[in-house]
């Protein structure tokens, strides 16, 4: 399948996501902030990223420009927990393709993974 990049800085949230994709036949790289997922992206080219939006220091809107730096190309969807629309906007003029609200459904993942890949 494909190499999915999982990057939330809750640990549950990131495994319960990165499970998910591997049930689906998925390879999965974690990263638990921005910076790192800058750092993972670069050095492992996932074909698709599911960049959480909310996070300490590298937040997923800088993180979103980075990878979109290093590859024009770099297919992410954003995850978001409610209320915050205006950055969602923000992240799909800025590249986004898609975006999954948390607490995740488990069928709006595997949609926005098939997206990515496509």
């Amino acid at each position: 399948m494909a190499t999915i990049m999982v990057v939330d800085d809750a640990m549950f949230m990131r495994r319960k996501c990165a499970q998910l994709l591997v049930d689906q036949g998925h390879q999965v790289v974690e990263a638990s902030n921005g910076a790192e997922a800058i750092a993972k992206y670069k050095e492992c080219k996932p074909d698709g990223v599911l960049l959480d939006i909310t996070m300490p220091d590298v937040d997923g809107l800088q993180a979103l420009k980075g990878m979109k730096e290093i590859d024009p190309e770099a297919r992410v969807a954003m995850c978001t927990a409610m209320g915050q629309q205006s950055i969602v906007i923000e992240a799909l003029k800025s590249g986004a393709i898609d975006f999954v609200v948390k607490p995740f459904d488990a069928n709006r993942v595997k949609a926005a993974v098939q997206k990515l890949i496509q």
